[in-house]
């Protein structure tokens, strides 16, 4: 099974974060802005040029904040995501006041639109990975960094 790079945006402004908003069969479910790396890019380009396809904005990409890998043959979607070994590289990004933002221009094929969510309730919403939202809120509201690598979560 090929590992394939991905490369993910937290993007905050004031205490709300930036989502994709995505459908499936089970209903809404929220995803952080990114996607794969191509062969010979940088993370910061891939980074820069997945936040312009799926939400339209503009990034700096800033530190790296987590790790997370993916072994879908290890969580609830296995059925169709067996074969996926993915690490994931989340960085903070801040949106780039020196360019303008447009729509979406290639959004994912479940993508419905963009969300800012306040940090503060995304316990309340069903996203991917779920696991990093308690890390999440201990970083920004409780100013507590965890664990960069936080291993094969969903």
């Amino acid at each position: 099974m090929p590992i394939r790079n991905s490369v993910k945006a937290i993007i905050t402004e004031g205490d709300s974060v930036l989502l994709t908003k995505n459908m499936d069969k089970e209903g809404a479910f929220y995803l952080f802005p990114g996607g794969g790396q191509e062969h010979e890019e940088t993370m910061h380009d891939a980074l820069r040029r997945e936040c312009m396809e799926e939400a339209g904005i503009p990034v700096q990409v800033n530190e790296l904040l987590y790790v997370r890998e993916y072994i879908g043959k290890d969580h609830e979607h296995a059925d169709f995501d067996s074969g996926v070994h993915q690490i994931e590289y989340y960085f903070l990004c801040e949106q780039n006041p020196e360019m303008l933002k447009s729509e979406p221009t290639n959004p994912d094929d479940h993508q419905i639109g963009i969300e800012w969510v306040s940090i503060a309730d995304l316990h309340h919403y069903r996203i991917y990975p779920n696991a990093m939202v308690s890390s999440l809120v201990d970083y920004f509201i409780k100013n507590q960094p965890g664990p960069v690598y936080l291993g094969n979560i969903n």
